[in-house]
């Protein structure tokens, strides 16, 4: 008989009779979920180790008609804060026990059909961080049990838990930073089609500033990037003959290339304007850049996410619940602390 063979045949009662424990205690101890005693899950852990043995959790997952799988959706995965996000994401999976199930969605029919065979997989939670899933199919998931959690995502379905960073909290930052450091005229950077954390950025920036003494119909502008990320702040600093003096920009992305643009066209932060960004990417802090932005605690975010989705597994009945996560504002070159 081969190795990989005796590995198949291997049992957890085998397992169980190596270690001199109950069948129950070698799931407790594989399965980091109940009681056990450290020198018994020790005891466990070897004889696992001795006879090759591998939990099968798709097994398992039918047998519990749930698996330990947690499906994630997201999309442009290359963007840098949805990577950071994601990475974040998967380390408190993982931390807590599960693996993920990644998926990327490149449109709203992506979403509807990714989430229907995470059902289809007996995911024990869903985490959206693209899209606005169809409320039927989240009725779906709700009749199963099975939790779902969005992030960034605006709260409007029932039974479906959020967590955000807090927004209009990083506006206002953003808006009195800006008035203190001395600028008079003032720019709201997005692309055309923004996001709901985009579009709730920008009213709340516009808030602030009037909350601040500026007349906003005569000393703030919209300026709008035709494209997402790079290319469109690139884009738009190429439209921008008068721009403000003090922008805020809905995105690390966009901040970096309307900067970019602006170099081409011989002005530089912080001496012809300033910018804050929101998402302090790594590339935000390379010494080219050194861009102003808000930060959003991306471990903080994925805690959340999984101990709303383990809680309402808990309890599937609890009502929509909304977490506001905190941000910093990072000062650096492109608007510099005020002394």
């Amino acid at each position: 008989m081969t190795s990989s063979v005796r590995r198949q045949s291997v049992t957890a009662q085998d397992v169980a009779l190596r270690a001199g424990v109950s069948r129950a205690a070698v799931s407790r101890a594989l399965s980091n979920n109940g009681s056990i005693s450290p020198a018994a899950r020790e005891r466990v852990l070897l004889a696992a180790e001795e006879l090759g043995y591998q939990v099968n959790f798709l097994a398992q997952g039918l047998n519990r008609r749930r698996s330990h799988l947690i499906g994630v959706i997201v999309s442009r995965i290359g963007d840098p804060f949805r990577s950071s996000l994601l990475d974040g994401l998967l380390g408190e999976i993982q931390r807590r026990g599960f693996q993920a199930l990644v998926a990327e969605i490149c449109s709203e029919q992506d979403l509807a059909e990714t989430l229907r065979r995470f059902t289809q997989f007996r995911v024990s939670g869903v985490v959206v961080t693209s899209g606005k899933p169809p409320e039927a199919l989240v009725n779906e998931c709700v009749q199963q049990q099975i939790p779902v959690v969005g992030i960034n995502r605006q709260p409007d379905i029932p039974c479906v838990d959020y967590v955000c960073s807090d927004n209009a909290a990083g506006a206002v930052l953003a808006a009195k930073q800006l008035v203190s450091a001395g600028c008079r005229r003032f720019g709201w950077l997005n692309n055309a089609d923004s996001t709901w954390a985009g579009r709730m950025r920008g009213a709340a920036f516009h808030q602030a500033l009037s909350e601040l003494g500026v007349d906003i119909a005569r000393d703030a502008v919209a300026l709008t990037a035709p494209e997402e990320g790079y290319p469109g702040g690139l884009r738009a600093a190429a439209g921008a003959d008068d721009a403000p003096l003090g922008i805020f920009c809905a995105n690390a992305q966009l901040a970096l290339g309307f900067l970019d643009g602006m170099k081409q066209r011989g002005r530089h932060a912080p001496d012809d304007f300033q910018l804050i960004g929101f998402d302090n990417t790594p590339q935000t802090a390379q010494y080219s850049y050194r861009l102003t932005t808000l930060n959003q605690d991306v471990a903080e975010i994925a805690r959340r996410a999984m101990v709303c989705l383990l809680e309402r597994a808990g309890d599937p009945s609890l009502p929509s619940r909304t977490s506001w996560v905190n941000v910093e504002l990072i000062l650096r070159h492109t608007s510099p602390s005020i002394i």
